[in-house]
């Protein structure tokens, strides 16, 4: 972790911009640009101050990158994105993707997403991912020309390997389960949540009544007056409140959002697994038939029931010459395969081994975090509910002096 990228570079994403431009298509759009600004920690640390280095990149670019990513380290949870369009909303809450609330969110949840990248004992040696914090002019083309593409696993070979695959790794199994309930479990949170934060608004909007009623009141009073308007105000502040309170609110269901997404990437690991996992089966299973097919041209016996061997019955035996080219031809297959089901072998237990050392890391990880941000969300209702108690006091000091 000495060596990660962020202890050697700042990485943040300062500042959100709307921009107008043409697309691949030539059509007119609007989209938002993020200024991503970095400066060396060892000047720093010897006393020189490092410049800063900046860049704009635009949210697909983001995209792009994580692509590469997941395709190029596919034993690696590659951290998430936040979201493109805002989801598990409370009323409120504008959904559009332009509005400036939501862009500040998503600027924090790419430059959290960055510092996951940097941060991480593999990824951050990535020199695709050193340009693309570096290097404006350029970076797509370098991106491109990886062919990180042409590796990308379809979704349907990777369905068929789900229902096909024969021995399934229990333990990738149980990933697999445990990231479609750790979905489930945060998608319910984050609708309660919404629901809360909706009652909530409204019962916060409604104290300001109160403001009003005491105020009124307070016109028609002498002695009671002075009383009333006081607690009224506070009743004022406490409704205004909610405002601040909910938008801090939405920082920790980003937080649950980024888990949300984490357990796609969970996923996407154990679905890698279940191909590499197919591909062996299927190697063996061809190596398993060639095996035999060359048995049976030696000892000319045939022990399952085929076409060819039908034909060989109606149309008579192939001659010793074509029967000798035909073994000859599968003893060299046989030599080839094997040597593939071995590497395939090798590459599988890299693969298992890497893969879970990544997803303890990960682990540990989901479990620091989703702790801190759960015991920060129950400090903050905390101190709503104190704050709640003291415009009650307040209001029944106004009330005392009446």
């Amino acid at each position: 972790m000495e060596d990660c990228l962020a202890k050697k570079m700042e990485i943040t994403v300062s500042e959100a911009e709307k921009r107008t431009g043409r697309n691949a298509v030539n059509m007119q759009e609007t989209y938002t640009a993020y200024l991503i600004e970095t400066r060396a920690i060892e000047s720093q640390s010897e006393g020189q101050c490092a410049p800063v280095d900046s860049l704009w990149r635009r949210y697909s670019e983001f995209e792009l990158l994580r692509n590469y990513l997941s395709v190029t380290y596919p034993h690696i949870v590659v951290p998430p994105l936040p979201e493109k369009r805002a989801d598990f909303v409370w009323h409120k809450l504008s959904a559009d993707n332009m509005d400036p609330d939501f862009v500040e969110r998503r600027r924090i949840g790419l430059e959290n997403f960055l510092l996951r990248v940097a941060s991480h004992p593999v990824l951050c040696q990535d020199k695709i991912f050193y340009s693309f914090l570096t290097q404006e002019g350029g970076w797509k083309e370098m991106v491109n020309e990886t062919g990180f593409q042409l590796k990308a696993d379809s979704r349907l070979k990777a369905l068929n390997a789900t229902f096909r695959v024969k021995n399934p790794d229990k333990r990738f199994t149980e990933l697999k389960h445990y990231s479609d309930e750790l979905q489930s479990v945060i998608s319910h949170l984050l609708r309660v949540r919404a629901r809360v934060a909706d009652r909530l608004y409204g019962v916060y909007k409604v104290h300001g009544n109160y403001g009003r009623v005491f105020s009124e009141w307070s016109a028609i009073e002498k002695e009671m007056g002075d009383g009333l308007q006081s607690a009224g105000h506070h009743m004022d502040v406490y409704a205004a409140s909610i405002d601040d309170i909910l938008e801090e609110e939405e920082h920790y269901a980003d937080q649950l959002k980024e888990y949300l997404f984490y357990a796609e990437a969970l996923r996407a690991v154990c679905r890698k697994h279940e191909l590499m996992q197919y591909d062996l089966e299927m190697a063996a299973q061809d190596l398993t038939s060639k095996k035999q097919q060359c048995e049976e041209l030696a000892t000319g016996t045939v022990r399952t029931f085929s076409l060819k061997g039908m034909t060989s019955k109606l149309f008579g035996q192939e001659n010793p010459e074509q029967r000798e080219a035909k073994i000859k031809v599968l003893e060299e297959q046989i030599q080839e395969g094997e040597e593939q089901l071995k590497s395939k072998n090798l590459e599988g237990r890299d693969f298992v081994k890497s893969a879970w050392a990544d997803i303890e890391r990960f682990k540990e990880q989901k479990n620091h975090d989703l702790k801190e941000a759960l015991i920060s969300y129950a400090v903050m209702q905390i101190s709503m509910c104190k704050k709640g108690i003291q415009v009650w006091t307040n209001a029944k000091e106004c009330f005392s002096k009446m």
